[in-house]
């Protein structure tokens, strides 16, 4: 076996092109320009202030349009507009948020300010379309180089798909080639068709007969021990050799890949709630938390009132639940039925015409004004406004064991609202489907999260609780 000395260079290496780079340059420059000119038209003359504010503009910039991809997405040209808006927006409000809180606020013209952002994101939309147009002639003139896929699964298929379906790429793989364990009517699921160009042990001549300039391995995870032989088999053959590990196969949670100590780390689970995302997260969920409270808070005092009127008990109801990473909170919660004892100590949803439900309890529980109370479990940090809602402890026990990674849900601080409540999954779930599907959005949460995301969930909450499944 050969002993190859690893260098010093990072793993994790970032392929720019030549246009991508002058992309972000001529975005850089365009924004300086239309910044002058606005300056001089307006204000006729460019202070320190501005000088200060535009490095700023364009240092916020660089770090958010890289880890928004904005140089680095090929969908089509109106998910890029909408990207770009999105980001851009980002670096406009974090000059706010910085202007604010230097209070230098009164020293730039709204008037110019407000015409910058709405210029510089068309102007910058008319860039990112010209390069579009450049870049598809330059792949153009590229001849397509062959390539083939050991392997026939899934993902083998998948890449087929997505590699010859890519304007962007000018390579194309002709075949798969099978490993002893693959079987060759694998190709012919999902109507993908992957032709079957040989066995591994042909691969060499295929090689050579197709001119085969780049190799993906794209086997399943039982297969991966071969992989080490494959590698040193074709090392001489003078081919670009890619592998794609199948960890799709896997329910991931948040996956990644990172570099630790110069070894590549591919990351299955993990919650989002990391870092600057945990500081965004708080603010986000501080801040507007105590907002709410104050707004809502004569409907609460309203609410209180008229459950202590209509039925003996206390105002709240609280519920030990499980929240981030596992960790068991007690929920707050308006009272919503009348007290009772849950029979042999089983928590049972409430269902249409409870006769525990108290009638100022049917209200409350259909606006989800019985929810509000949560506000103070969010400003504990118990909570988020925004993530999978908490079960009872008991429904988890339960659901455990029917779903695949439920308990995935805890990767992040459960919520007030979520995804599941937005798309319909609200209140009862009488049927496992339903929970099923609810756990999925909530992964599909976890696995997107953003503060973009949040926000928009919050924004279309509302509208969500009109749901016949709340009683």
């Amino acid at each position: 076996m050969l002993d190859v000395k690893q260098t010093e260079r990072s793993l994790l290496q970032r392929r720019n092109t030549l246009t991508t780079s002058l992309q972000a340059l001529f975005d850089g420059l365009a924004v300086i320009i239309l910044l002058l000119a606005l300056l001089f038209f307006f204000n006729g003359e460019l202070t320190n202030h501005y000088i200060i504010m535009a490095l700023a503009l364009l240092g916020s910039m660089s770090v958010i349009y890289d880890r928004m991809n904005i140089y680095r997405h090929h969908g089509t040209m109106t998910k890029k507009a909408f990207k770009l808006l999105k980001a851009w927006s980002s670096a406009f409000a974090f000059l706010l948020l910085l202007a604010f809180a230097t209070k230098h606020s009164d020293t730039y013209s709204r008037t110019v300010i407000g015409l910058l952002f709405i210029f510089g994101y068309f102007t910058q939309v008319f860039l990112h379309f010209g390069f579009r147009l450049l870049q598809r002639h330059m792949v153009s003139q590229e001849a397509n180089t062959k390539a083939l896929i050991i392997g026939n699964g899934a993902l083998a298929r998948h890449l087929h798909h997505r590699i010859n379906h890519n304007p962007w790429m000018p390579e194309e793989i002709i075949g798969a080639v099978l490993t002893s364990d693959c079987r060759e009517n694998q190709n012919e699921s999902n109507g993908v068709e992957l032709p079957v160009l040989g066995k591994l042990e042909d691969i060499k001549t295929l090689i050579k007969h197709h001119e085969i300039h780049t190799i993906y391995i794209a086997v399943s995870l039982d297969s991966s021990p071969m992989i080490q032989q494959i590698y040193f088999d074709l090392l001489n053959e003078n081919v670009n050799i890619h592998w794609a590990p199948n960890i799709f196969a896997l329910n991931l949670i948040n996956h990644s890949v990172k570099e630790l100590a110069g070894i590549p780390i591919l990351t299955l689970s993990e919650t989002p709630l990391i870092g600057t995302h945990l500081l965004l997260k708080t603010i986000e969920d501080r801040v507007l938390s105590l907002l709410m409270l104050i707004l809502v808070s004569p409907i609460m005092l309203v609410t209180a009132l008229l459950i202590k009127l209509e039925s003996p008990g206390p105002v709240f109801f609280r519920q030990e639940r499980t929240g981030w990473d596992g960790k068991n909170f007690r929920i707050w919660k308006f009272r919503s039925m009348k007290l009772h004892t849950e029979e042999n100590g089983v928590v049972k949803q409430a269902t249409r015409e409870d006769p525990r439900i108290t009638k100022i309890g049917s209200f409350i529980r259909r606006t989800s004004i019985d929810e509000l109370p949560q506000l103070f479990n969010v400003l504990a940090g118990q909570m988020s406004l925004v993530g999978p809602r908490p079960h009872a402890l008991q429904h988890n026990i339960e659901y455990s064991k029917q779903i695949e990674a439920y308990l995935a849900r805890h990767r992040i601080k459960p919520g007030i609202t979520g995804l599941a409540q937005i798309r319909g999954f609200r209140g009862e779930t009488r049927e496992l489907e339903q929970m099923e599907k609810r756990v999925k959005y909530d992964l599909e949460y976890i696995n997107n999260w953003s503060l973009w995301l949040d926000l928009s969930i919050l924004a279309r909450t509302p509208f969500s609780l009109r749901s016949g499944n709340v009683y």
